[in-house]
C-alpha cells in the first residue's frame, strides 16, 4: 500500500517547459537515448516524472525520475534512490494509470 494516493497528486509541467515533449538521457552504455514525458507531478513534497523510451511499446517498463531544481534554477533529473519512496511512487503511477473501477 502506498503512503500516497492520487487525491494528492498535482500534476505539474517542469520538464515539458524546459525540454518540450522528449528528454534525451545517457544510459548505462554512455549512449544517448530518447524519452517521452509520460507524466510529471508532485506529491509528498517531491516531484517526480514518468518517461518512457521512444521505442518501447506501450506495455513497455517506464522509469520513474525525481525532478530537482539546482541552485542556479536548472531543472533536473535524479535517480530515485531510496527503495520506499521508488516503491510507493511507482504504485501511485499504477492508481493514475489504471483506476480501480468502483
Amino acid at each position: 500500500m502506498t503512503e500516497f494516493s492520487a487525491s494528492q497528486v498535482v500534476y505539474t509541467n517542469k520538464l515539458e517547459q524546459v525540454y518540450g515533449l522528449e528528454v534525451e538521457l545517457i544510459d548505462e552504455n554512455a549512449e544517448s537515448v530518447t524519452y517521452r514525458i509520460l507524466k510529471e507531478f508532485e506529491v509528498g513534497g517531491g516531484a517526480y516524472a514518468v518517461l518512457q523510451n521512444e521505442t518501447a511499446g506501450a506495455e513497455d517498463d517506464v522509469q520513474i525520475l525525481k525532478i530537482e531544481t539546482s541552485p542556479e534554477g536548472e531543472v533536473q533529473l535524479a535517480t530515485i534512490d531510496d527503495d520506499d519512496e521508488w516503491e510507493n511512487v511507482a504504485e501511485l503511477f499504477d492508481e493514475l494509470t489504471f483506476p480501480e473501477e468502483m
